[in-house]
């Protein structure tokens, strides 16, 4: 059987709509805390606070830092806004340009200079990279910190040391637990 689009009478088809409206309304709620959620198997593994010095490759050159050697750097404060928390944090620690000094990682330009790049690793596997101009501060304005501290105190959960940035509008290159740097170049493109 045939229907004519014209068959519901009004008031039939106006309390549909009215229903199906009921249902949007009461339902998007629950969908928008579904949008802001992780997704499974996405969130940020939880790993026990790692005591293990943090471990610097740059070249030839491999340096372990432990959290008394951290101290003999000088120290630095910064407040970032973390999205997470939705707080304002202070951390103080060094900025990572300080350690990869230490490590003869020198502050030059040109194009073999530009093209190195630093992995930053978490006990858990997290993994991010950052440019080497963005920890450099002739070069960029904002810090990269490996923090020893937060809000005065040890940083507890995220272990001895997390590397924080101060221009990322999110955390998510933020490393805890940060037990390794390395400083790695570029490869020349295949021709």
């Amino acid at each position: 059987m045939k229907l004519a689009a014209n068959s519901a009478p009004p008031e039939a088809m106006q309390s549909a709509v009215k229903l199906m409206l009921l249902m949007l309304v009461l339902t998007l709620p629950a969908a928008m805390s579904a949008q802001t959620a992780p997704m499974p198997g996405m969130e940020h593994a939880k790993a026990r606070a790692s005591t293990a010095p943090l471990t610097v490759h740059a070249g030839n050159q491999t340096l372990s830092i432990s959290m008394a050697d951290l101290a003999g750097f000088p120290h630095k404060t910064i407040t970032v806004h973390n999205v997470h928390t939705k707080a304002d944090e202070s951390y103080s620690g060094v900025l990572l340009s300080d350690i990869l000094e230490r490590a003869a990682v020198k502050d030059e330009m040109g194009s073999k200079a530009m093209s190195r790049y630093v992995i930053a690793t978490g006990s858990d596997g997290y993994r991010v990279v950052y440019s080497i101009t963005e920890v450099l501060p002739k070069l960029h304005t904002g810090d990269v910190l490996v923090a020893d501290s937060m809000n005065g105190k040890p940083l507890g959960d995220d272990g001895q040391f997390k590397l924080i940035s101060s221009e990322d509008k999110r955390p998510y290159r933020w490393v805890r637990n940060l037990v390794s740097i390395e400083v790695c170049l570029l490869s020349e493109p295949s021709k």
